[in-house]
């Protein structure tokens, strides 16, 4: 791990300063960091995520505790430091791209990555995959989101998980301090896979944590609130005041730890119908459920199908999105894969 003062040193060298339009915040506070790493509780046989490794003051931690750890920097100026501070973990994956591709769906290179790394975890083998010197992403540039580069199809991504997450050795785990405007895509994709997160443990805007915790009829129920919800279980673990990041940012964040439930997930017929369904309503959220049946694509039906799966599920059609629970939700997704035969994305 490394302290305020040896991360402003490696900015200083380098030139820059914290990127206010990238959102870079450092977690500065060792202990709030062991915290962190201690709330997922990597083990050798685990493969974790970071997303915004920064100078790689946590993956360092994470690569002692890990089987193997995959981290991504936006930053082509962070990238190569964090190659060089990475430079003796050999279980490190360094990916200089975007986390995210198309329309919030993870970037296939950062899923190749995670499959190469659980390849190598299995085999035996790992070794840590330096950033290129033009800073582009060093797995699957061909079709992926690049800094100059077109987006990948969201469709494509989660093909690209299902060809290659063969191999699941250990857990896939988040461990980060995620950029704010990745926060809720990132967990909601890690959420509805593949790849899909066994466990997570982030740091986040306390806004962005009320989110993932609130509950139907509350202002801050939204769709990362079902998604979190209606696959495990999920909780605010600390409340982290802006004196332990720096620079300070603005407002006050939260230590936040979601837990995959496998009783829950059984209960999800199709996650990609599940994602469709929530699309529909909390994309109206402010209608009557009846009003949001105006819009409703062929693939899910018609208003009078709908009308009659509400019906079923004794849901009152003049209540509104919010007003519904994350098992609500699953109930009325697994009605509609069941009744219409779709089924959401690969």
């Amino acid at each position: 791990m490394q302290t305020k003062h040896q991360i402003q040193e490696l900015l200083s060298s380098a030139g820059v300063s914290p990127n206010r339009r990238l959102g870079q915040h450092f977690l500065v506070d060792l202990n709030l960091m062991r915290l962190l790493v201690d709330s997922a509780d990597p083990s050798r046989d685990d493969v974790v995520l970071e997303v915004g490794c920064g100078t790689g003051s946590l993956t360092q931690t994470l690569a002692e505790r890990a089987g193997a750890v995959v981290a991504v920097e936006i930053d082509r100026t962070l990238g190569p430091i964090a190659e060089s501070q990475l430079a003796g973990c050999e279980n490190v994956r360094i990916v200089n791209s975007d986390v995210l591709s198309g329309k919030g769906t993870l970037n296939p290179a950062v899923i190749e990555a995670m499959e190469h790394a659980r390849e190598e975890l299995g085999s035996g083998s790992t070794g840590i995959l330096p950033v290129s010197p033009t800073g582009a992403s060093p797995v699957g540039t061909d079709d992926v989101q690049g800094q100059d580069g077109p987006a990948t199809h969201g469709q494509d991504a989660h093909a690209t998980a299902n060809r290659l997450l063969t191999h699941s050795p250990g857990r896939l785990l988040l461990v980060s301090n995620l950029p704010y405007d990745v926060a809720s895509p990132v967990m909601i994709d890690l959420v509805e896979g593949p790849p899909a997160a066994d466990a997570m443990a982030v740091t986040v805007q306390k806004e962005v944590a009320e989110r993932m915790v609130a509950g139907p009829g509350s202002r801050d129920y939204g769709t990362v609130s079902i998604f979190l919800q209606a696959a495990g279980d999920v909780e605010i673990l600390r409340i982290l005041k802006p004196s332990v990041f720096w620079p300070a940012p603005g407002v006050d964040s939260a230590m936040v730890r979601f837990v995959r439930n496998e009783h829950k997930v059984r209960q999800i017929e199709d996650m990609g119908v599940l994602s469709d369904v929530v699309g529909l309503f909390m994309g109206h959220r402010r209608k009557m459920l009846r009003a949001c049946l105006k819009t409703v694509p062929p693939a899910l039906g018609d208003r009078d199908l709908w009308l009659q799966i509400l019906a079923e599920q004794s849901i009152d059609p003049t209540l509104r999105p919010g007003d519904l629970s994350p098992r609500q939700y699953v109930d009325l997704a697994n009605a509609c894969h069941r009744r219409t035969g779709h089924q959401g994305r690969p």
